[in-house]
């Protein structure tokens, strides 16, 4: 069966709902398995949020094709931007340099700032761009934001053809 064939609105709320999980599991990490994200790994959630919301927005709405492909091609933008942010760091894992931090460690900025003030910067990311703290299947946090980036663009691009293909 093809995934395309099923109404926009569907797709969109299913698209919606694979990104809250994916969201849902990095708080999952972050709080119970004790994974601190970094900075880049807040941008990427920055977009994963936005293309959640997007796909809500697009699903509740139930555009036809000209929305659709609205919809898609904002999509397709935001995926290429997490994507991007999920391939530089998957980089700087595999060739870190000399100094990898992309931000200073949680226990620095609680001893240095004070709790009131390094909570809000806990929200901006304290962990090491470059380090593995998670793997599964041999890839990393970054790598599977970067295959899951490039799901949402193929999932965008096929929107688009779809709605191209039929007009």
């Amino acid at each position: 069966m093809n995934p395309f064939s099923l109404p926009p609105r569907l797709l969109f709320l299913a698209l919606f709902a694979v990104c809250t999980g994916l969201l849902a599991f990095g708080l999952y990490l972050q709080h119970v398995v004790g994974v601190e994200p970094c900075p880049m790994c807040i941008m990427q959630r920055y977009a994963f949020v936005a293309v959640a919301l997007v796909g809500l927005v697009a699903g509740l709405h139930g555009p036809a094709r000209t929305g659709s492909a609205i919809y898609s091609a904002l999509l397709l933008v935001l995926s290429i931007a997490g994507g991007t942010v999920a391939a530089q760091q998957s980089i700087l894992q595999r060739q870190p340099p000399d100094l990898a931090m992309c931000g200073p460690g949680l226990a620095y900025m609680v001893e240095t700032y004070g709790l009131a003030d390094a909570l809000p910067m806990m929200f901006r990311g304290t962990g090491d761009c470059g380090s593995l703290s998670w793997t599964f299947l041999g890839l990393s946090i970054a790598n599977w934001s970067l295959v899951c980036f490039i799901c949402v663009g193929i999932f965008a691009a096929g929107m688009i053809w779809r709605g191209w293909k039929r007009g």
